[in-house]
């Protein structure tokens, strides 16, 4: 018998508009991560944990805002292809994102997260567009948007 596979943790970026519009989709949530392209969803199984960073409000805009923006469990067994007009058709993957969340700030957390090796350095890993966080560090992330995982699952 096979021990069941443990899930893992993500922080994916975008802008908060970007990410919103993930979260907020009617037909239900969805992520992108580096304008649509398909290699770093390959990395993400069903079960998997996402939070999105927003290091601003607008795509393009220096509009600080440093922010986690929402949070959710991975669904869905591969990416797909979505069409969003105008020739753009990006990469996804279907989220369950929590709701009743709370936006929250990253500068709070800095000092705290594993994966921060130098706090006054700290957006590094952050150019790359996705990458993997320990238990604790998404635990800290969830904590500060009092979000709830439970029940959402795979």
């Amino acid at each position: 018998m096979t021990a069941p596979t443990r899930h893992r943790n993500w922080i994916a970026i975008a802008s908060a508009e970007h990410a919103r519009r993930g979260r907020d989709d009617p037909a239900g949530g969805f992520m992108q991560v580096g304008h649509g392209k398909l290699a770093p969803l390959k990395r993400i199984r069903a079960g998997d944990h996402v939070a999105y960073y927003a290091p601003t409000t607008t795509l393009g805009r220096a509009d600080r805002l440093q922010s986690f923006v929402s949070i959710g469990v991975v669904h869905g067994d591969h990416p797909y292809e979505a069409d969003m007009g105008d020739g753009f058709v990006p990469w996804r993957r279907d989220v369950r994102y929590a709701s009743a969340t709370r936006e929250a700030p990253i500068l709070p957390l800095i000092e705290q997260f594993d994966f921060v090796d130098d706090p006054k350095h700290w957006g590094g890993k952050f150019r790359f567009g996705l990458f993997e966080v320990n238990d604790h560090d998404f635990g800290l992330i969830a904590a500060a948007m009092q979000a709830e995982l439970q029940g959402l699952g795979p």
